[in-house]
């Protein structure tokens, strides 16, 4: 299958390179120092699951120049998903779909809205990776994975060959029964952990070990499943055990991308995260008030990373 990764942080980077290990024909859409790499020196993939070194790659900031694919990989922050768009559409023919990888639950949404015709695939990963340095992903460990499905949950051809092709670069990908359900699963182990990781300047340990941070986890995962059942979206006990039980299996240093995002003072994805939480919980009418204080305290730090205090 011929492939575009766009953006090659580490989520990007890290299935990009599976994929094109396994034998599919990808190219990486990015720029700056870690293009500059790319070039030079090729990709390299650190994970417990096995060390990649693709060398050459095929990566680019030209999308024009690329053409059309069957599949794009939307990998980008949410923050930078408008501006990601413009690196899309070139890549778009009549029978490319679009999966996007991102946080949170509107991705998909917004690609469609932007998109012409029925392009958008709705999907999520699993995975704790990162830029260590311009031409070097680092997977810090835990489960990795693919899940995705057709936005109005149909099982169709095109669902079972990307699904087909993530398992011969052998990446466990299954295609969800219900995807609204999958989304709103991760974004409530997400959305939680980032909020209170981020505020509180925690790791996934400190979560688990510290009592009164585990409390606060607990009840804002429970606000955000009650904004998702007040939606339709069928959640239950047993998501939120899922969702307990992977901040239980997740690297004890380790902390999320939107943590790292707002310790380091760059922008984050704190709107597609907790912003969401708390904008869909005044659109249903559900109380969120441990998700409201996080975002209020996470704000202002978020505005002057975006320039705008």
């Amino acid at each position: 299958m011929r492939i575009a990764v766009v953006g090659a942080g580490g989520v990007g980077g890290y299935f990009g390179a599976r994929l094109a290990q396994g034998g599919h024909d990808v190219v990486f859409i990015a720029r700056g120092a870690h293009l500059a790499a790319m070039r030079a020196g090729g990709l390299r993939v650190e994970s417990p699951l096995g060390d990649i070194q693709l060398s050459p790659v095929s990566a680019t900031d030209d999308p024009v120049g690329v053409g059309k694919v069957e599949l794009v990989l939307v990998a980008v922050k949410d923050w930078q998903l408008e501006e990601a768009l413009g690196a899309i559409r070139p890549l778009v023919g009549p029978e490319t779909a679009v999966l996007p990888l991102l946080n949170g639950v509107e991705a998909a949404d917004r690609l469609a809205e932007a998109l012409e015709g029925d392009r958008v695939v709705a999907g999520l990963c699993g995975i704790v990776a990162r830029i260590e340095a311009p031409g070097h992903v680092v997977h810090a460990g835990g489960k990795t994975f693919i899940r995705l499905g057709e936005r109005d949950n149909l099982l169709t051809p095109r669902v079972e060959r990307i699904r087909d092709s993530f398992a011969t670069a052998e990446v466990e990908a299954d295609i969800a029964p219900d995807i609204d359900e999958a989304l709103w699963q991760k974004l409530l182990f997400i959305a939680p952990t980032s909020g209170v990781g981020a505020a509180a300047g925690a790791t996934f340990g400190m979560m688990r070990t510290l009592p009164e941070l585990r409390r606060l986890v607990d009840r804002a995962m429970r606000e955000t499943r009650s904004v998702g059942q007040a939606l339709g979206v069928a959640l239950g006990d047993t998501h939120l055990r899922t969702a307990l039980g992977l901040l239980e299996a997740a690297p004890v240093e380790s902390t999320t991308s939107m943590a790292r995002d707002v310790q380091a003072g760059r922008p984050s994805e704190l709107e597609a995260q907790t912003g969401a939480v708390v904008r869909l919980a005044a659109r249903s009418g559900t109380p969120v008030p441990v998700n409201e204080v996080l975002y209020a305290c996470l704000l202002p730090r978020e505005r002057r990373a975006r320039g705008e205090l």
